[in-house]
């Protein structure tokens, strides 16, 4: 009985694990090593739509030269567009939305999330990359929307709730 919570639990911990990225470029901006990556994000709960986000990586040179050596800086740029039939899974459907995705950008507490709400009125998915922070949080965000309206879109529960 015990094995049996355990793989239980351990499957509901993957459940809920967010999108991985995959790299998709990478642009030199400066003779020191400093780079913009660019990722690709599958939306876990829905498919069909994909996610670009775009992010500066410090190189080691510049981390030694200006300090600040553990975080690269919270700029963000996101587009999400369609990329076939849509079929939206259980989603948090709160105006807080759920988070899609999130990896670290600093040593230990920064990190850059992708979170995805719902605009129920509008029938649109939004997508809001931003970094998050134990103190000091930034103003520095993106947002890109992918509109339903005259979509064949698929429901894994119903959108009213």
């Amino acid at each position: 009985m015990k094995r049996f919570l355990f793989i239980a639990a351990a499957l509901s911990f993957l459940a809920a694990v967010p999108a991985k990225a995959e790299d998709v470029g990478k642009v030199g901006v400066d003779w020191i090593g400093n780079d913009i990556v660019v990722e690709a994000i599958k939306d876990p709960k829905v498919d069909g739509v994909i996610c670009h986000v775009a992010y500066f990586d410090r190189s080691i040179i510049d981390r030694l030269h200006k300090g600040n050596w553990f975080e690269d800086p919270s700029n963000t740029a996101i587009s999400c567009n369609q990329t076939g039939p849509i079929t939206i899974g259980d989603i948090d459907m709160g105006k807080g939305g759920e988070e899609v995705f999130k990896q670290g950008i600093s040593l230990i507490w920064k990190k850059q999330v992708v979170n995805r709400i719902f605009d129920k009125e509008n029938n649109t998915l939004i997508y809001l990359s931003h970094s998050r922070q134990v103190q000091n949080g930034s103003a520095k965000m993106a947002i890109s929307t992918v509109p339903l309206y005259g979509q064949q879109v698929n429901w894994a529960k119903d959108k009213k709730q």
